[in-house]
């Protein structure tokens, strides 16, 4: 064996060009799919860190009349409450929601994203804290203590991985008493999905939780829809039986209570909910590399035919000296297996440097793109591959150089002998194969593309140029004081056009979902029958600015604030929707369910339709207040520039610093930026398939050389009798080209 390969290594050097063709070839193929698998392995395969993490349920609400809902619903404390007494087929229940708070300082506040989370949270999910304990139960029973955990990134980036941090206190805003430090958790705890709060503009279920707060339910609100529940089945108890426990459990809830009539669980693997964006995205590019790899064998085993063609006069020496058939199939395969160990070792480097290029353009597409390691999983997958290429590239090779016969290929005179007829229908085949996949892969790419560029056309409804916004937060002090200073001192910088506050700012995704009941409208008994609106809030000048005009009444104005009547303005669709054929300025909405309601709000206006949560979608209803009226804790700066609005990010955090030297102000991004986020999975998706589009095109070409390659080698003797009876070079240069063109 080590005889083969010295023997595979010094025949490969006298064919450098070769080898190096054959090498990349592989390595195209492998190093692309080993990349993508990088991803599912890193994305998709990797459990998250909890104990048995598949046993693991979040219990979401659907509709017991099979509609669709607006956003699925939370459960009510007295809801899984009683799933905890009650449920035989669970080993535990807990409550948790999503939070945002702000580490305060004096240079600058930060934001930082955690959990509520009740008394056996810790225990069901099966985390334990790297450093100190997790709450205990005087800590979450009753009024919730002031004890913070905190999450590994959080404790790395602001406290240096300070081991003594234990039992010191933290400043945080929207907290009156400094909360202790009792424990780290260990790296890489994400968070659970919290559907209520996928609205919020710092909501982001993908990234490290940053602390845990004990969470505390309000004998008040115990009929309030406000928690997100996660449960653990019992060994041997299926997800089916373990819903089909809750539905009755909970129609018998609704029987005594009417607010909870309308909704039942509906239960859902964590594991398989975290995985449904990835799936999405990276099953569909692993099937495309899976092309590129199959081209990539299918030319590599063409050259190695060519070549094998090129030295049977030497395998029929060899063999008529004495060497088996069995030997001689050894030897050609050995030199597959340093092709391919060549281009396995390439194609891990090309791997590592698309990894780099996937994390570098994909981080706004693929979830947990940040968990994707270059490491062992990379090695692995790449040395697979390079095995399944030496199968699909070398076999027919080297099974035709062990079944020569010698004494025809010596009376033939060996390197002119051509290839039989059934090698070249196959390769032949193998060459319409790759042409066809590289076709879908470009068509697919093509319809990617126009998607794309139909998506860059669409008139969203509001002007995206020369507008910049930016996350604000004023954690301390009053909060209408400082924002009617902070618009007046933005307003007055140079270059400065308009400025306005919003909460909801287009394609972020960001708006409140409220049950809203519109005057005119039937009365309905339920919540769960009422209908959800996105709710966004700004201030007087936002539809100035963003350049939508007022079709009906009036925009907001400074007057309009807490001391007076509740205002609204409703979008074009809203009116045809609820109003066809009059004019809606006037009526009332009532806003919230139950205990938590508030005062109605008059319509005074109607703007124009805007594509603000999706460009895909047409425009849906919408319900605009005043910031005035309806404030938010963090909300987004938004300014129009007469220059490039990048350069007046410094002077506008400058002004708000003035103000205030502990405002918190983050994520500065144009709205073109915004937009091109709201169409990052796409926009990577189109970028991959092209990528491997254009791989694959030129292992095509590759392929088709080395078909054109063997049918001129094995047509060696029909083209020097052609042209001893007088045919031209044109002549033999249309025969090649013609059988080119016939087989694409």
């Amino acid at each position: 064996m080590p005889g083969n390969l010295r023997r595979s290594f010094r025949t490969l050097l006298k064919q450098p060009a070769f080898a190096a063709i054959a090498v990349v070839t592989l390595a195209m193929g492998i190093g692309a799919t080993s990349a993508v698998f990088s991803l599912i392995y890193g994305v998709l395969l990797t459990p998250p860190p909890y104990r048995d993490p598949r046993q693991l349920v979040l219990i979401f609400g659907a509709r017991t009349d099979g509609r669709q809902i607006g956003s699925s619903p939370a459960w009510a404390p007295a809801q899984w409450q009683d799933w905890q007494r009650h449920a035989k087929s669970l080993e535990g229940i807990a409550a948790y929601d999503w939070s945002f708070n702000f580490l305060v300082l004096q240079d600058g506040s930060q934001s930082m994203q955690g959990m509520y989370v009740t008394g056996d949270y810790f225990r069901i999910v099966g985390l334990h804290p790297l450093l100190g304990r997790t709450f205990n139960a005087s800590e979450t029973s009753g009024p919730p203590k002031p004890v913070i955990i905190l999450g590994y990134d959080l404790w790395q980036r602001r406290f240096n991985g300070d081991r003594g941090i234990i039992g010191r206190k933290i400043r945080i805003s929207r907290r009156d008493t400094p909360p202790e430090v009792i424990g780290v958790m260990p790296p890489g705890v994400r968070f659970l999905p919290a559907p209520t709060a996928e609205r919020e503009p710092n909501y982001n279920v993908d990234a490290a939780v940053d602390f845990w707060i004990p969470a505390g339910v309000n004998p008040k609100y115990l009929k309030a829809r406000e928690w997100n529940v996660v449960a653990r089945l019992k060994a041997g108890v299926t997800m089916q039986q373990a819903q089909a426990e809750l539905a009755i459990l909970t129609q018998a809830q609704a029987r005594t209570e009417p607010d909870f009539a309308g909704i039942t669980p509906r239960l859902e693997s964590l594991t398989a909910h975290i995985n449904r964006d990835g799936n999405r995205i990276l099953w569909p590019l692993l099937g495309a590399a899976a092309l590129v790899l199959l081209i990539a064998c299918g030319n590599t085993a063409s050259l190695m035919l060519v070549r094998g063609l090129q030295r049977q006069q030497e395998y029929a020496v060899r063999s008529a000296l004495g060497v088996g058939r069995m030997e001689l199939f050894w030897q050609a395969s050995f030199e597959n297996i340093v092709l391919a160990g060549f281009g396995g070792a390439l194609g891990v480097a090309f791997a590592f440097a698309i990894i780099k290029v996937f994390k570098l353009i994909g981080a706004h597409a693929i979830p947990r793109l940040d968990a994707v390691t270059a490491g062992w999983p990379v090695l692995l997958c790449s040395l697979a591959t390079a095995l399944l290429s030496v199968v699909l590239a070398g076999l027919v090779p080297a099974l035709r150089a062990s079944r020569l016969d010698p004494a025809e290929v010596l009376k033939s005179a060996g390197s002119k002998m051509s290839g039989s007829r059934g090698e070249r229908t196959l390769l032949r085949g193998v060459a319409m194969a790759q042409i066809a996949l590289t076709l879908a892969l470009l068509a697919g790419a093509e319809l990617l593309i126009a998607t794309v560029h139909k998506l860059s056309q669409v008139q969203p409804g509001y002007d995206i140029s020369h507008i910049l916004t930016m996350s604000v937060t004023a954690v301390q002090g009053k909060w209408g004081d400082f924002h009617h200073r902070a618009l007046e001192r933005v307003a007055a910088l140079p270059g400065i056009e308009h400025a306005a506050f919003a909460w909801g700012v287009p394609l972020t995704g960001n708006n409140w979902p409220v049950p809203v009941d519109v005057e005119g409208q039937p009365p309905v008994n339920r919540d769960s029958d009422r209908t959800t609106f996105p709710l966004r809030s700004v201030t007087p000048d936002y539809f100035n600015l963003i350049g939508t005009p007022i079709l009906d009444g009036r925009g907001f104005r400074s007057t309009d604030s807490g001391d007076h009547v509740s205002v609204a303005v409703v979008n074009k669709s809203f009116a045809d929707r609820y109003f066809p054929g009059q004019t809606p300025t006037g009526k009332k909405l009532a806003f919230g369910f139950g205990p938590r309601s508030q005062p109605p709000a008059r319509i005074i206006g109607v703007v124009a339709n805007t594509r603000t949560d999706d460009l895909t979608q047409k425009p849906q209803p919408e319900i605009y207040l005043s910031l005035w009226q309806a404030g938010a804790f963090s909300k987004h700066l938004v300014v129009r520039t007469s220059a490039d609005p990048k350069i007046m990010a410094l002077a506008i955090r400058r002004e708000l610093r003035a103000i205030d030297p502990t405002v918190a102000v983050e994520n500065v991004k144009t709205l073109s930026e915004i937009r091109g986020d709201s169409l990052a999975s796409r926009i990577f998706a189109t970028r991959l398939l092209t990528g491997f589009s254009l791989i694959g095109t030129l292992l095509t070409l590759i392929g088709i050389y080395g078909l054109l390659s063997l049918s001129v080698t094995s047509r060696r003797r029909e083209f020097a009798i052609r042209t001893a009876v007088g045919a031209q070079r044109r002549d033999i240069r249309q025969l090649v080209f013609k059988e080119g063109f016939r087989l694409m």
